[in-house]
């Protein structure tokens, strides 16, 4: 989709819209190994015009075709035959997978036109290091690690179809409900491979119910009463869960979690390759995506930072995709996101700043949270701060290496660090619901491994000799970082090995003198 309107960029909900819209002219199709894609294409423009289109492997190729109208689909369906149930009896539900054979094996001049495949997943971390070793500065790795993780157009259009694949579904029960992504999906620090948050919205039917005012007279639905609003979805998840395990195409591994606190059904979808997430509804999380999206789309520093920073995470075990007692991507961003906000001149305003700009229509207010910020792009001053990506790189490991956490919060909304409120090793401000940690999971033993692996990162960078690195075809600058500590190249622990335990033993030294001094001024205020 184009970012801009009229010269401005799209806001969160323009580009959300567009893409709901987009998706619902979409079918995904199954190919034959030897695809001619010139005899697929025209055989689908039959029944109207092709927008777009591109092929991708997942078990087999698939090929996702864009129309330009939604009838062409129809279209499409009625032509189309069901399988025959020799083996298994089949479910006939008509959805918008299709499986395209050719009746006479296409032939070997065809076969030689090789297809573009479009990849969905990022290349492994040891060929990205490579490929930092051949970039010229640190910004420049910065970018490349960016462009090699971050979602693609094809990528994208595949998550919506994915999400509106399961409004076929819900539409069965609720003809107005909606089916969107949320998340990384849509906040633009999402990276390839990751899993796809849909949430089912009833909001756009309650915006259309419009009460009989006029005379006498009102009306309104009978509707079905449930004593909580917990039940209600519990009792939708479950039957919309079962509807897609028994009836939905492609959809496998499906589990109900409806005690959890935020109820959801998790399923594998085959066709597309994600593993989906489906909740209800769920107002907040939608405004932090938005708000993650304002960030990532007013300085392009913010995305690249993020990136690496996760990727960096990742590599050294920080992050992890199990849950635990790990520091979160979420978290990690929120980190970067408020480092940025700390810098002289800032890169990114704070949450309230972008709060005193919001005008009426921005207003939000979700229960008793205040969730109001700008959402129009232009109405934000852009930064004056022209730091570079490797200033910011070493800066951030810098800062996060010696933040006196045992102290200190860290708070969004101001842009400035607060005292505790209460006593978790790590404290992040949900932005919106004031009375949440949003890293209350993280215990002490993680927050030092994040601490001393901050506190070695600035050193290497601070320490490296580049030209040598590059001459001597060593990894330098991000990719270095990259490389789990203690795993590179011998010589170069051996060079390294006294600067790193003195460095290491003297911040030890310091944080203890640190802690002595601390428990005697306690022992003194006793």
């Amino acid at each position: 989709t184009d970012p801009d309107v009229n010269g401005r960029k799209k806001t969160f909900t323009e580009v959300q819209t567009e893409r709901l819209e987009q998706a619902e002219r979409t079918i995904l199709i199954k190919c034959p190994p030897k695809i001619s894609e010139k005899k697929l294409l025209q055989y689908l423009s039959s029944h109207g015009k092709i927008n777009s289109h591109f092929f991708f492997e997942n078990h087999g190729i698939h090929a996702l075709i864009e129309f330009s109208e939604k009838n062409s689909i129809a279209s499409l369906q009625d032509v189309i035959g069901i399988p025959s149930a020799t083996e298994h009896h089949v479910v006939p539900f008509k959805s918008r997978l299709f499986t395209f054979m050719m009746k006479n094996p296409v032939g070997q001049a065809a076969a030689e036109t090789q297809i573009r495949l479009s990849p969905q997943s990022h290349i492994p971390v040891k060929d990205l290091i490579q490929k930092l070793c051949c970039a010229d500065s640190i910004s420049s790795q910065m970018y490349t690690l960016l462009n090699e993780y971050q979602l693609t157009e094809e990528n994208i259009k595949l998550r919506f179809l994915a999400c509106s694949l399961v409004r076929d579904f819900t539409r069965a029960y609720f003809p107005d409900s909606v089916v969107k992504p949320f998340g990384s999906s849509v906040n633009t620090f999402g990276k390839l491979g990751c899993d796809v948050d849909m949430f089912l919205d009833f909001n756009e039917a309650r915006k259309h119910i419009k009460k009989l005012t006029k005379g006498p007279f009102e009306m309104e639905y009978q509707l079905k009463r449930l004593p909580s609003e917990r039940l209600a979805t519990q009792k939708i998840l479950s039957v919309i869960g079962d509807c897609l395990d028994h009836f939905g195409p492609g959809c496998v591994s499906v589990q109900k979690i409806l005690n959890a606190r935020c109820p959801l059904v998790k399923f594998s979808h085959q066709p597309t390759g994600f593993q989906c997430d489906l909740s209800v509804s769920n107002s907040i999380a939608i405004k932090s995506s938005e708000l993650l999206y304002i960030y990532g789309c007013l300085d392009s520093r913010v995305r690249a930072l993020v990136f690496c920073i996760r990727c960096w995470a990742r590599v050294h075990g920080l992050t992890n995709s199990v849950p635990g007692a790990w520091i979160t991507n979420f978290s990690l961003t929120m980190m970067v996101i408020f480092f940025l906000q700390k810098r002289s001149p800032p890169v990114i305003p704070t949450v309230d700043q972008l709060r005193a700009l919001a005008d009426e229509e921005d207003r939000h207010v979700i229960g008793s949270y205040d969730c109001s910020f700008v959402r129009d792009l232009s109405k934000i001053n852009p930064t004056k701060n022209t730091e570079t990506l490797d200033e910011l790189l070493y800066n951030f490991f810098e800062y996060f290496g010696n933040f006196d956490f045992r102290k200190n919060s860290i708070n969004l909304r101001k842009g400035k660090e607060v005292n505790k409120p209460e006593s978790s090793p790590l404290y992040i401000w949900n932005p919106f619901e004031q009375d949440l940690n949003i890293s209350k999971n993280v215990n002490q033993p993680q927050l030092e491994k994040f601490v001393a692996l901050a506190r070695e990162s600035a050193w290497i960078l601070q320490k490296e000799d580049k030209t040598q690195r590059m001459i001597s075809k060593e990894p330098w600058g991000l990719a270095a970082l990259l490389i789990p500590f203690g795993k590179n190249n011998p010589n170069m622990i051996k060079n390294r090995v006294k600067g790193i335990g003195s460095e290491t033993i003297k911040s030890l030294l310091d944080s203890l003198k640190l802690s002595n001094v601390n428990n005697l001024q306690k022992a003194v205020g006793k």
